[in-house]
């Protein structure tokens, strides 16, 4: 439970003192113990679930009138289900194992004015019919507080997810160890959005100093007072994301055969960084250690006034890694010079565009988005915007794996 968000938020605090017992679960606030009747006229115990909306860490007003319930349908008295508030009945995960069962609507003219409203409002409706059958039973359990907040990754509460309703799919990035090598213009867009995400811990990896020409392809907007900083660039993100994110870790070195230790015992890596020795030497310890990785590149011409070029995701897993080598479709010569995906011209919507391909590719490893092609190399045309996906990995039947 959340207690510093209970804390902070009248309406919750109020619902808590008064013996309600309620906690956070999934990013949605939960009232447990709630008498209610079922069909054969029993008295049950279920549970009403809230979708929470927050600024700063602080309930507002809530930004659905709808509520989900955990147990039987509520019936009246004899046994008649609650028809007026039915919304739709429902079997939802919503993650941490919260799974809600059905959905009630009921609004008032004006909405409720916040959660101490909408939850009392419910729990009247669900429990009245039960007081009928035995005046003793209540909500009001005053059960005790438990004082250790969850473990989440996360500096505020991610009422994104709960409001969608996906914490079940997104769970299964938490706790990952992700590594991000080179954190310029792709590399920045990918913690970005790797940031949001529930993952334990997020390694950052770049020897550079962030500078002017940085700040027109990252993402938002550094200050002056930070480029006359010229901070490494790892501290620079890794400031901006910790107000969000607890597991940045800031390595302002560049990766080689000497330090390659430091990539131990990690999930998953995103290489964003030039071609040459030592990407190859990473990608060397990468497939030794079974783990996989995904990386970015671009390649982009001036051409009569106008950009031409193409975007690339390549990714290599521990059951497909062959055309990675094969088909050299991660350039490895050239430390850092010109090749047929790696140019000097890059601009920041086409570096945001590559790291959304490569940490969608992420998610279809880990199933968070469906995969049915299995494609291992992404290259998308920017004239036409032609996408090409290529190296399927496929099972000994010669089907899509």
């Amino acid at each position: 439970m959340s207690v510093q968000l209970i804390n902070r938020s009248p309406d919750l605090l109020r619902l808590r003192e008064e013996g309600h017992d309620i906690a956070i679960v999934a990013d949605h606030l939960v009232v447990r113990s709630v008498p209610y009747v079922d069909a054969a006229r029993n008295i049950r115990l279920g549970s009403l679930v809230s979708e929470l909306t927050l600024a700063d860490d602080c309930t507002t007003k809530p930004g659905t009138h709808v509520m989900h319930f955990v147990g039987r349908y509520p019936c009246d008295a004899n046994g008649h289900r609650l028809e007026k508030i039915f919304n739709q009945t429902s079997t939802r995960d919503l993650g941490a194992g919260l799974v809600i069962e059905h959905s009630f609507s009921s609004k008032p003219p004006k909405g409720y004015p916040d959660y101490y409203e909408k939850v009392s409002a419910y729990v009247a409706m669900v429990t009245n019919p039960a007081q009928a059958i035995d005046p003793s039973v209540t909500a009001r359990c005053y059960r005790v507080i438990d004082t250790v907040d969850d473990e989440s990754p996360f500096v505020y509460i991610d009422t994104a997810t709960s409001r969608a309703q996906i914490g079940v799919v997104n769970q299964k990035l938490r706790q990952l160890k992700i590594a991000i090598i080179g954190i310029g213009g792709t590399g920045a867009y990918v913690l970005d959005q790797v940031a949001k995400t529930p993952v334990g811990s997020i390694e950052i990896f770049d020897p550079k100093v962030f500078l002017q020409h940085n700040a027109f392809r990252a993402p938002g907007a550094a200050s002056r007072e930070d480029l006359a900083k010229k901070p490494f660039k790892t501290d620079y993100y890794r400031e901006m994301y910790s107000q969000m994110h607890r597991g940045i870790r800031s390595h302002p070195v560049a990766l080689a055969e000497e330090n390659l230790h430091l990539l131990n015992d990690i999930d998953f890596v995103f290489l964003c960084l030039d071609a040459g020795t030592a990407k190859a030497a990473i990608i060397k310890k990468l497939e030794q250690d079974g783990v996989s990785f995904v990386d970015v590149g671009m390649g982009i011409e001036l051409v009569n006034d106008e950009l031409i070029g193409i975007i690339r995701v390549t990714t290599s897993t521990p059951t497909m890694r062959k055309q990675v080598h094969d088909k050299n479709r991660i350039p490895l010569q050239g430390d850092g010079q010109a090749n047929l995906y790696d140019t000097n011209i890059q601009t920041a919507d086409l570096n945001m565009l590559n790291a959304a391909l490569a940490v969608m590719k992420w998610k279809k490893i880990y199933h968070v988005y469906m995969d049915l092609e299995r494609e291992h190399f992404t290259a998308l045309t920017i004239d036409g915007n032609h996408l090409l996906n290529e190296d399927i990995e496929k099972d000994d039947k010669g089907d899509v794996a």
